[in-house]
């Protein structure tokens, strides 16, 4: 193992961590934006109620989310210096645009809303958190415009052999880029639809368990409040019927969106990369049918000889890749000698790659990456889509079985669209190799850099493993801190975030008159409401 090794470790586990949060926030978000929406329309409690819970939540993921995000451009100067100078002229609109316009409105408006509780007008601080979501939201379109220059490097000039932007509407507009950034919305659209629908489901089983909410001869919820427990009334119970349903109407969209932008992808990735296409299907012969199942040493040495497809679908790789059922799709042993005649067989003998320099090029990507990754994207997001659908006609009398299993079986199905958007992206990055910076098959010749070049020559194995380590340790810690947190906050319920609840509307701890939202000081995170 060598020091690119190491970086390139290092670099997969801090921005997969750093995913596992992101897709969350930009899910989540417009989800309590419409419930202080609903709220401020109607004057209804239970909307307020939900605005407070999720809202709670959602700071909690953004505020952990900001924190390991900081780590991810300090690693381009740090381990990867080489490939910022290589891209340096690219990245930086967009991600200055990132940072000075995007990341501005989302932390500054978010601010007002954290503290504007009670002291702005209900819809100036309504209005203060949808700009902090569309800040987030255009946040991550820079994020990934920059991230599909790299799939697909269009817009530039070589100059001096390095790339130069001269055409900014080009980058803005890559087609690579819209297809990402909608897929990756309408992922974490089903991220936060089955975050919605995992907690409320438990406290509607827990509702049922304690006795409280019943049913009738008709299988009907008889709703019932126990008045000895704050903020289990029946108010309590619309708020959680209410959250699973929006939740499971909010990811049956997102996983419909993904399914069609993912197909658009498919074929973009037919014409833009196509090993990748290869790889994920581990298509050795040139054909048109899709491995549903292959067995046998997929990839670990970068060649076909021991694939042996089990179960195939004729034709469907070709509609995948192409749109129709007949045409061909070019096989790993038909795309290698191509990619090797145009890109040689050997890393170039130049002072950039410096020990890696004439070491064989592996245009394979490891396969059973890109094969099962491929798959498991596929298969969490299929289930995750399935459990919304279940989980509307479950809940259609009111409330949800009693059923200890289920209610396990939804809280753990949070975890499903995590590990699809998870899988999605180390099958997207992982399937670029041994490419950085992909080329373009239609752009400028010699845009294009191989991994080996990117590393930073200076740093050397030890000061990445120790960063490695350290980086390891604090975002273990942070997870930690994060999954408490969130933990404590979901079965805490409503009451958790609204101590008030606890008391009469009459009279407050303080003994001065409390409403809806008012907020107590001893809350631990009442600073956010």
């Amino acid at each position: 193992m060598d020091a690119l090794d190491i970086a390139r470790w290092q670099f997969g586990i801090t921005t997969v961590y750093h995913f596992l949060l992101v897709p969350l926030t930009l899910g989540l978000g417009p989800a309590v934006a419409i419930m202080q929406t609903m709220w401020v329309r109607t004057g209804n409690e239970r909307y307020l109620r939900m605005t407070k819970f999720w809202g709670k939540l959602f700071l909690i993921n953004f505020i952990l989310g900001v924190a390991t995000g900081l780590v991810q451009e300090f690693q381009f100067g740090m381990a990867w210096s080489q490939y910022s100078r290589f891209v340096g002229d690219v990245f930086g609109a967009p991600l200055a645009m990132e940072g000075l316009l995007a990341f501005f409105f989302e932390s500054t408006f978010l601010g007002l809303w954290i503290f504007g509780w009670n002291r702005l007008p209900k819809r100036v601080h309504l209005a203060t958190l949808w700009i902090a979501i569309a800040g987030s939201w255009i946040s991550a379109f820079f994020i990934i415009v920059a991230n599909s220059w790299m799939q697909h490097p269009v817009g530039v000039e070589l100059v001096d052999g390095r790339p130069v932007m001269n055409d900014i509407f080009a980058v803005l507009t890559n087609n690579t880029a819209i297809l990402a950034y909608t897929h990756t919305i309408f992922g974490s659209l089903g991220v936060g639809g089955g975050f919605l629908i995992g907690i409320a489901w438990y406290h509607l089983w827990q509702r049922r368990k304690d006795g409280i909410d019943t049913v009738d001869a008709q299988k009907r919820v008889v709703v019932g409040e126990a008045r000895a427990i704050p903020g289990r009334d029946k108010t309590d119970h619309s708020v959680w019927i209410r959250s699973l349903r929006i939740g499971a109407v909010v990811a049956i969209i997102g996983f419909a969106g993904v399914a069609f932008t993912g197909d658009l992808q498919g074929k973009l990735m037919f014409q833009q990369q196509p090993m990748k296409m290869a790889a994920a299907e581990a298509a050795c012969e040139t054909g048109t049918s899709f491995s549903v199942l292959a067995i046998g040493d997929v990839g670990a040495t970068h060649n076909c000889d021991d694939v042996i497809p089990v179960i195939q679908i004729p034709g469907l790789l070709s509609f995948l890749a192409t749109g129709n059922f007949t045409t061909d799709v070019k096989g790993v042993k038909d795309l290698l000698p191509e990619y090797q005649a145009k890109f040689g067989t050997t890393i170039p003998d130049t002072a950039a790659y410096g020990a890696q320099a004439g070491q064989a090029i592996q245009y394979v990507p490891v396969m059973q990456v890109t094969y099962w990754g491929f798959r498991l994207m596929i298969g969490f997001g299929a289930l995750a889509a399935l459990a919304a659908v279940v989980a509307l006609w479950l809940t259609r009398r009111g409330t949800v079985p009693a059923s200890r299993g289920l209610m396990r079986l939804a809280v753990f199905g949070i975890l499903a669209p995590f590990g699809a958007n998870a899988a999605g992206w180390v099958f997207t990055e992982m399937g670029r190799q041994p490419f950085v910076v992909a080329p373009n098959p239609t752009g400028v010749d010699g845009v294009f850099m191989f991994t080996q070049a990117a590393v930073s020559p200076g740093v050397s194995l030890g000061e990445l493993l120790f960063s490695i380590i350290t980086l390891t340790l604090v975002y273990g810690a942070l997870l930690v801190v994060e999954v408490r947190l969130l933990v404590k906050y979901a079965r805490a319920g409503v009451a958790g975030v609204m101590p008030e609840l606890a008391h009469t509307h009459d009279e407050d701890t303080d003994g001065t008159s409390g409403t809806p939202g008012s907020g107590s000081r001893g809350d631990v995170l009442a600073f956010a409401y």
